[in-house]
């Protein structure tokens, strides 16, 4: 079958630029409106788009003036958006720093059951640096903590969820069988991080176990990513970087052992459609006014590690700011904006903007044919499998997006035209993976 594009759609409220909730026609509220979700689902859904998809933090994202803080926690929402819908796939974030593999394991499989193999982890390590108060914790752990207890939590989930083998459930009225305790195993893993005997109360679903998504883009989360993902969220502004990161994931999955072809790089895109490239200008520019920079401005403060008030808005990023050796949050996301905003000569205010707009995502202002026009360079030209959809103002950005940008791709042979199986395994086009067993069977445990 001739290669096709994955398409992800990434919801965050009202839209990812976060003046979004100002615009005449936002609900302010909709963060908190379970039937928002399942329009937004039904919606990717109507376009064949592989899943929809969440962030998450165990701390606010952000000031709460800035933008609409609620974050309903995404797989008892995605649980909710599994009724509304029938095929699109459902990823949610999940911090490996401030969950345990057992009950992380344990909701993702739930989600995986009740939806019949929709569901997808995204793996992160948790880069709020206030997040650590919420569990206690007067240090936070550094950045190769951090990674070194993901490798572990993702070695116990799997292991989990190879616990099960297929067909486990005989229900076998005549004799009164209802699980074959043979084919279930405990884990008995004793690590350095963890201590987790196992089974999962949950079994396989039909497309095996949750599809594991990593979004981390520094070496540790490249590490992690090649030796586990099948799915990678990224963030690259021009073509050259996107190639640079699609060939260096594609090596760290080749080196782990495992084909590079069933790893899917997706680069985000924050896509404003117009029917002219004026009139996409023209929306990106009425968002834009309505940001109120004060606040974005004391984030990139405490970012750089210099007073708000000796930041000039209309000059560019000052040279003394802090190393990114010194970031134990988000390192990639700081490189990255430091990145481009030396690289194109942008004032602070013009950062700001980029930043409130799709925080250091690429951002698409033009009309379908040029946002597919550029998808299509990407996906053709070594830097993308795909894109992670984020769109600027919700429900509308999603509708513009299913309505005029899905059929100039599929009209070009890069998108399906329908579904052609049911899991999110069949729309990333993997293979359903096959359990390791471990140690004794639950029959022989004592």
């Amino acid at each position: 079958m001739t290669r096709q594009l994955n398409l992800n759609a990434f919801l965050m409220s009202t839209g990812h630029h976060e003046a979004s909730w100002r615009l005449p026609e936002s609900d302010p509220g909709a963060a908190r409106e379970v039937s928002h979700f399942q329009e937004l689902a039904r919606i990717a859904e109507r376009g064949k788009m592989d899943s929809v998809f969440f962030a998450d933090s165990p701390s606010l994202f952000t000031n709460p003036a800035r933008r609409p803080p609620t974050q309903l926690e995404p797989t008892v929402l995605l649980a909710a958006m599994a009724t509304a819908t029938e095929r699109i796939g459902l990823i949610a974030t999940a911090s490996t720093t401030y969950e345990e593999p057992y009950s992380l394991a344990r909701r993702f499989a739930t989600l995986d059951a009740i939806s019949h193999g929709r569901a997808g982890w995204n793996v992160v390590t948790s880069a709020a640096l206030d997040a650590g108060a919420n569990f206690g914790y007067t240090d936070n752990p550094t950045h190769a903590e951090r990674y070194a207890r993901a490798g572990e939590f993702v070695e116990v989930v799997l292991g989990l969820w190879e616990g099960w083998d297929d067909h486990a459930e005989v229900a076998d009225k005549g004799t009164g069988v209802h699980t074959d305790p043979d084919r279930i195993r405990p884990l008995d893993h004793r690590g350095t991080h963890f201590s987790v005997r196992g089974p999962l109360t949950v079994g396989r679903s039909e497309q095996g176990r949750p599809v594991v998504v990593q979004a981390g883009s520094s070496g540790p989360g490249i590490a992690l990513a090649g030796a586990y993902a099948e799915a990678v969220f990224t963030a690259q502004r021009t073509l050259e970087d996107g190639q640079e990161f699609y060939a260096e994931l594609k090596r760290a999955v080749a080196d782990a052992g495992r084909n590079p072809d069933q790893v899917k790089v997706l680069p985000g895109i924050v896509p404003i459609i117009g029917a002219t490239e004026e009139e996409a200008v023209a929306k990106e520019r009425e968002l834009d006014d309505l940001l109120v920079h004060e606040h974005a401005l004391q984030q990139l403060a405490t970012d750089i590690g210099i007073p708000a008030d000796q930041i000039d808005l209309d000059a560019p990023l000052p040279q003394d700011i802090r190393p990114a050796d010194q970031i134990e949050g988000n390192r990639t996301r700081y490189e990255l904006t430091v990145e481009f905003a030396r690289r194109d000569h942008l004032t602070v205010r013009q950062i700001l903007a980029k930043l409130g707009g799709g925080r250091g995502h690429r951002t698409l202002a033009g009309t379908p044919e040029q946002i597919a026009d550029s998808m299509h360079t990407w996906f053709e030209n070594g830097a993308a499998d795909g894109f992670n959809v984020m769109p600027a103002a919700l429900p509308s950005g999603l509708e513009d997006f299913v309505d005029h940008v899905v059929p100039i791709l599929q009209q070009r042979g890069l998108f399906r035209e329908d579904y052609e199986g049911s899991t999110l395994r069949d729309h990333y086009g993997l293979p359903v993976p096959s359990h390791q067993p471990r140690v004794a069977t639950l029959g022989a445990a004592s």
